[in-house]
């Protein structure tokens, strides 16, 4: 059976989760892929953008026009301005992800040898010319660099979108926790930058809905479907009034409500439940909810309402 997950990106056949790649398509995601555009994609943590990329890439390539894929740059988390460093951990990261992702004729070519500072530009252009479909690539994680390396991948970026699609990917989207605007903080503020922009490239900055009252109904009657435990009414409407959607509260609340607070799955789910499952998560204090919190308490409500800008 199933169940609710509270922590990284959801798995067909192990989690309860909703269509991945559906908000991103009521964004008109498509159109800015088919018109081979680059673009941002930003949310909180646990909002589903992993998920959703990662579903959207596997239903592209699947069509038979696209190869597409995510890859991260998690694995340049703090190294600072250790470019070469850098460069070499992410491109081997991301030889492992592609080998998971992609069948072998659709995988990328040995990286070719390039100088720190070149090497994410010359992988996705050999790539690119290696590849026998257009490529639709998302960088996951853009925020986890900083500095010279954050920069330096802008640039690359921005040096290569003028061969597009042959000489690179057709479509690119960065993803993270900020906009794009916000990246002049994370590259050490605005006389760093200098102008144009390191990635003025992006046709769109994107993010993520939460879900809709509807929604969250069928999410939580996935797990009535597979266990005969029923979610009452006034319960799913509970959880919906205390989330409004947000995708990570509201597993949070199934989760502890079915696994802790009621485990028999002969006996429904009530508001009352759903009440006692709101303060275990309080109470167990997660990271996600605490992020939550610092949102809340410094007014950046854009974030957590999944408007577009």
């Amino acid at each position: 059976m199933r169940f609710f997950n509270v922590a990284g990106p959801c798995r067909p056949g192990l989690h309860y989760m909703l269509p991945a790649s559906e908000r991103l398509r009521a964004d008109n995601i498509m159109r800015l892929i088919e018109q081979q555009n680059y673009f941002v994609l930003h949310a909180p943590r646990q909002v589903g953008k992993t998920t959703a990329v990662i579903e959207l890439a596997r239903e592209l390539t699947a069509t038979g026009k696209w190869t597409a894929a995510k890859v991260s740059m998690e694995v340049g988390r703090g190294l600072g301005s250790d470019l070469d460093r850098a460069e070499r951990t992410m491109l081997a990261d991301w030889r492992g992800s592609l080998e998971h992702q992609l069948p072998a004729e659709l995988r990328p070519p040995p990286w070719p040898t390039a100088e720190a500072g070149q090497r994410i530009g010359a992988a996705l252009q050999a790539w690119s010319s290696h590849s026998s479909r257009p490529l639709v690539v998302f960088l996951d994680e853009i925020d986890a660099l900083e500095d010279d390396v954050l920069l330096s991948v802008l640039r690359q970026l921005r040096s290569g979108y003028d061969r597009r699609p042959s000489g690179f990917p057709a479509s690119l989207a960065v993803v993270g926790l900020r906009d794009i605007l916000d990246y002049k903080v994370m590259s050490g503020g605005s006389a760093r930058l200098g102008t144009p922009s390191p990635f003025n490239i992006a046709a769109r900055s994107l993010t993520l809905r939460n879900f809709t009252e509807s929604e969250v109904a069928t999410l939580l009657q996935q797990h009535t479907a597979e266990s005969v435990q029923v979610f009452e009414p006034a319960a799913l409407q509970h959880v919906f009034t205390l989330t409004q959607g947000q995708p990570w509260l509201v597993n949070a609340l199934a989760k502890t409500a079915v696994e802790d607070v009621e485990p028999d799955v002969q006996k429904n789910i009530t508001v009352e439940h759903i009440e006692q499952a709101k303060e275990l998560v309080i109470a167990r204090r997660h990271l996600q909810l605490k992020q939550l919190t610092h949102k809340l308490t410094t007014g950046d409500f854009q974030s957590l309402s999944a408007k577009s800008p």
